[in-house]
């Protein structure tokens, strides 16, 4: 029960600061909606920010921190502080100096490409010089950003989620700013514009990697290069881990990757228009589903360490009732509010009505696919804290496979206009299947996973999410007219602010009803953040 306590404060605390990011970070896209648009430029952004993105994943909080961070908190806990530090250090010399080598090696294929782009072939030169410009502009970024990354978790590996959640945040002040000054000079062209925007994210990943730096050293694991003990039996361990959770992260990051280049095959406008969809969906998934990946892995880790597995399973079945109990009225409230939302968010200036009804349109296939997408982030550490790096990666690559072709179908096969929507729902569909593959292998691995005391609960808050929605959805014209004497936009914005309260009143209603132990945990969780073991700074 004390685990779940601390879950339940540490998951609150990832998730407050999480939300602050994510408040941010949608500022920040109204803020790039309206001066940069859903044009070439912003799709030329997005191939171009998806490469640091995809080594982020592959070296730092993706497959090295499933890697390291069990391996880390094992000798922290079986040995010493000091021994552990050793072991961070020589792991992340190794993976800053492997980040550097490929940075040197990206820009110079890049410049080659330049040099012989006619013997290759290439003819829409504008378009393909912005990418590379961008890309070689956001390259180092990479290497910042997983060093940052690897401070994460060692952090959270320390019980200290604090620091490292608010890490992002540092990103989004960076990019606001940005923004900001971009708003005073009219006369700068999109193209001029986005790459000021690659720009200061170059500064604020090296922001990100000082400020993650400086707090490893306030926890006593001071960072700095050593190139001793990487024969060390420990480093060896984090390597292989490493080598097959790369497998599958690079699985799904080719995957992603080929997902770009499909949706810039779709439509010039496609890729963009993703991008715009997927920002508001991770509001929801940021806030809780991430919160509760960041504290089950260090989670977990420990309890398989001291070999608790009944702990283990409380801990997730609880996870996944709280997970969802959240999950399931948000995917509800977005799929019946994606036009208003949308509008309301980024439509102005440069983001017209047409792009307001492309991205709301896969913003509601993604609203689906919400509480998948939060229950995979709770069942992958289950198999990473205990070292088995090979179960994912079987997934992953099952699912990637599968989303490949559904694309390929979704491009090939639909009007130019619903061709990115085919995109998001292959995206959720493989969710699904990844989820049920996921539960399947848990319990021939472990046997019982806990995971059946969550069927009840979740159907309870499905039939609340259905009557919660169906209240906004008879209600949005009633809204709609009664608002429209504030204006336009201000009516827009003030009959969905009372949607949203409407729908928040129905759901919690049924919960107070039907689901009493689950609206008390929540409450508690708000209400009680001190006490013992609440992490730290």
């Amino acid at each position: 029960m004390s685990s779940e306590k601390s879950i339940l404060r540490n998951t609150f605390t990832v998730g407050a600061f999480t939300a602050l990011s994510r408040v941010l970070g949608l500022v920040r896209e109204m803020l790039q909606a309206r001066f940069i648009g859903a044009g070439v430029e912003q799709s030329a952004f997005t191939l171009a920010f998806a490469i640091p993105n995809m080594a982020r994943k592959l070296f730092g909080e993706g497959a090295l921190t499933a890697a390291f961070v069990p391996v880390f908190k094992g000798a922290a806990e079986s040995e010493s502080l000091e021994r552990a530090a050793k072991l961070a250090r020589s792991v992340m010399t190794m993976v800053l100096l492997m980040l550097g080598a490929m940075v040197v090696v990206s820009v110079g294929a890049l410049e080659l490409v330049v040099k012989f782009r006619q013997e290759l072939g290439l003819t829409d030169m504008k378009r393909l010089t912005l990418t590379i410009r961008l890309v070689k502009t956001l390259l180092p970024y990479m290497i910042f950003i997983c060093g940052a990354a690897f401070g994460m978790g060692v952090l959270n590996s320390l019980g200290r989620f604090k620091a490292s959640s608010f890490m992002p945040c540092l990103l989004n002040f960076c990019w606001i700013g940005i923004l900001a000054w971009i708003a005073f000079f009219p006369e700068l062209r999109l193209d001029q514009r986005i790459h000021r925007v690659a720009m200061a994210i170059l500064v604020a990943g090296a922001v990100q990697m000082a400020f993650l730096f400086w707090r490893m050293h306030v926890a006593g694991v001071t960072p700095r290069l050593s190139f001793s003990g990487w024969g060390d039996a420990k480093v060896r361990l984090v390597w292989r881990n490493l080598g097959v959770a790369a497998l599958g992260a690079g699985a799904i990051q080719i995957n992603y990757m080929l997902d770009q280049i499909l949706a810039q095959i779709a439509s010039p406008w496609a890729a963009g228009v993703i991008g715009y969809a997927e920002r508001l969906m991770d509001l929801p998934l940021g806030v809780i589903g991430v919160a509760f990946g960041t504290v089950l892995l260090p989670t977990f880790a420990g309890l398989f360490a001291k070999g608790d597995l009944d702990g283990a399973r409380g801990a997730l079945s609880s996870s996944v009732r709280s997970l969802m109990f959240v999950m399931v009225p948000a995917a509800a409230g977005l799929f019946v509010l994606a036009p208003e939302i949308t509008r309301v968010i980024y439509e102005g200036k440069a983001f017209d009505p047409m792009a307001t009804v492309r991205v709301s349109r896969a913003l509601a296939v993604y609203a689906v696919g919400l509480g998948f997408f939060g229950l995979q982030k709770s069942l992958v550490p289950w198999f990473q804290a205990q070292n088995d790096m090979k179960t994912p990666l079987r997934v992953s690559v099952a699912t990637v496979c599968l989303n490949a072709a559904l694309n390929v179908v979704a491009v090939f096969a639909l009007p130019v206009e619903w061709r990115h929507v085919g995109l998001a729902a292959s995206t959720v569909l493989c969710a699904a299947v990844g989820c049920l593959l996921l539960v399947v292998l848990a319990r021939r691995r472990n046997g019982t996973t806990g995971l059946s005391h969550c069927v009840a609960p979740v159907a309870r808050m499905g039939a609340a999410a259905v009557a919660m929605g169906a209240a906004i959805w008879f209600l949005k014209p009633v809204a709609a007219r009664a608002f429209s004497f504030c204006g336009e936009r201000a009516g827009s914005v003030v009959a969905l602010g009372a949607l949203i309260a409407v729908g928040i009143a129905v759901y919690g209603s049924f919960a107070a009803v039907f689901m009493p132990d689950a609206a008390r945990a929540l409450v508690r969780k708000v209400l009680r953040r001190r006490g013992g073991g609440e992490a730290r700074a």
